[in-house]
């Protein structure tokens, strides 16, 4: 399903000015999301690819990393650098960074 090899982070290592594209759906991000992190639910990230941006390192995040592994890899065969937040928005917020409400 996620093909040959998807690359993945964990919370605590995102670079600085990662552009950060959470794919959970929208009852999810209201309730709690990363500060800098852009929603693009799963459903519509085909449809919405063109706002994803095609230069440089896009980080895919979800509830625990089964969704945002899975857009990475598609994102991958789009042509498209990506990398899927391992563990997720669960990891992020165990690890007490920083959460919008």
């Amino acid at each position: 399903m996620f093909g040959p090899h998807v690359p993945e982070v964990s919370p605590a290592d995102l670079p600085d000015g990662a552009y950060l594209v959470d794919v959970r759906e929208v009852s999810e991000w209201e309730q709690g999301h990363a500060p800098t992190a852009v929603l693009v639910p799963m459903s519509q990230v085909t449809g919405r690819l063109d706002e994803i941006p095609s230069d440089g390192t896009v980080y895919v995040i979800c509830a625990a990393g089964v969704r945002s592994a899975e857009v990475a890899a598609w994102l991958i065969r789009q042509g498209r650098d990506a990398v899927s937040v391992a563990g997720g928005m669960n990891d992020w917020m165990s690890l007490g960074l920083p959460v919008v409400r």
